[in-house]
């Protein structure tokens, strides 16, 4: 009776592991120490704004019970053009503007939500209220055939890469380099560029765990569409 008893609470354990919700099965970024950005490449080359009205940084949180997913506002940024390849570029994150996406706007939950990430236990954006990604580099995208080739969930994952994307990401402080595949368009004095990749949060000192029974992933998804304006 006592072993039944036992397998029963095993399996139980079993299927409430199972039914967690885990993090988008997605490309995960190559984080290193932050690198040296070569000021020399913007020399010469054509430097086109933003267009902020139709560029996104979205973020999909998870835990134990569920998922969040959000949005960054962007306050600023530009890429730089040459011989049509992006010599550099920047973006400015304002952590001030984040939001929650799957809960209404309307709905309490959504802004005491809002509220925690932005407190000191996640983004503390009193103290760190903008973000920035800095590109050092950008190179023709070649897939990693030492790796043997996961199942990956199609809506948080790039079907065909052209370029790795390397930039320094600063965060809450720290500043770190990732590298992750993205697809870039350049035509007619305009860029568009989308990304969709998975970091570790730890890597940037953002280590709140959550309730006990509740327990939050250290991945985080970030999805980037990025647009530059008409040239002036």
């Amino acid at each position: 009776m006592k072993s039944l008893k036992t397998l029963s609470i095993l399996f139980a354990g079993a299927m409430a592991v199972a039914s967690c919700e885990q993090a988008p099965k997605s490309d995960d970024a190559k984080t290193t120490e932050a690198k040296t950005v070569d000021s020399t490449k913007k020399s010469d080359a054509q430097e086109l704004k933003l267009d902020l009205a139709t560029s996104t940084v979205t973020w999909v949180g998870t835990k134990v019970t569920g998922k969040h997913t959000g949005t960054f506002g962007i306050k600023e940024g530009s890429l730089s053009v040459k011989e049509n390849q992006i010599a550099a570029g920047k973006f400015v994150l304002d952590m001030a503007a984040l939001k929650v996406t799957d809960i209404p706007a309307d709905n309490e939950m959504n802004g005491k939500l809002a509220g925690h990430l932005k407190a000191n236990d996640f983004f503390d954006v009193e103290k760190f209220p903008t973000a920035t990604f800095e590109v050092t580099s950008v190179e023709a995208y070649k897939a990693d055939t030492t790796k043997k080739v996961e199942e990956k969930d199609k809506e948080y994952t790039l079907a065909n890469p052209t370029h790795t994307i390397t930039g320094n990401l600063e965060l809450k402080g720290v500043k770190k380099s990732i590298s992750f595949p993205a697809v870039v368009n350049i035509a007619n004095d305009k860029v568009d560029a989308e990304a969709k990749f998975n970091i570790n949060r730890a890597d940037w000192g953002i280590v709140y765990e959550g309730k006990k029974d509740d327990l939050i992933s250290n991945k985080v998804h970030i999805g980037l569409k990025i647009s530059t304006a008409a040239a002036q």
